[in-house]
């Protein structure tokens, strides 16, 4: 649940933030299906934040921050995991920018969902702020 509640945020503040653009609370069978995606993932993520292992990085997409924090013998899904987030996250972000008709907003949702999701991020979870790690 708190997955949704950290997208549901972030899309809403997104869309508020550019109201004036555009309708960026905009849903279609490819974003629904992202978001259900990364719903399901996000199980798998979450111990993975908790250990500091993975971080939300400042680009709007995860980083294997800390592979030593992860089993050697787990470090191979850990990885996949992360490339598998971000290949969703990147596609979300085009697919918003795209279906209200703008795919130039790509890099500005990407921006406005990377601060959402470092605000929101659970205390003990890494962020990444410029070039430097900080947790929250």
């Amino acid at each position: 649940m708190k997955f949704r509640s950290l997208l549901g945020a972030a899309l809403l503040s997104l869309s508020l933030s550019a109201a004036a653009q555009g309708n960026l609370e905009v849903d279609s069978p490819a974003i629904a299906a992202l978001k259900r995606s990364m719903q399901q993932r996000h199980a798998q993520l979450a111990p993975l934040y908790a250990s500091g292992a993975v971080g939300l990085a400042a680009d709007g997409s995860v980083a294997l921050r800390d592979a030593s924090a992860v089993p050697l013998a787990q470090r191979a899904q850990a990885s996949s995991l992360v490339a598998a987030e971000n290949a969703d996250r990147s596609a979300l972000y085009r697919e918003i920018a795209r279906a209200n008709g703008r795919p130039e907003w790509e890099s500005e949702v990407r921006g406005t969902f990377a601060q959402r999701w470092a605000q929101r991020a659970q205390p003990g979870w890494w962020v990444q702020q410029g070039s430097s790690w900080v947790q929250k």
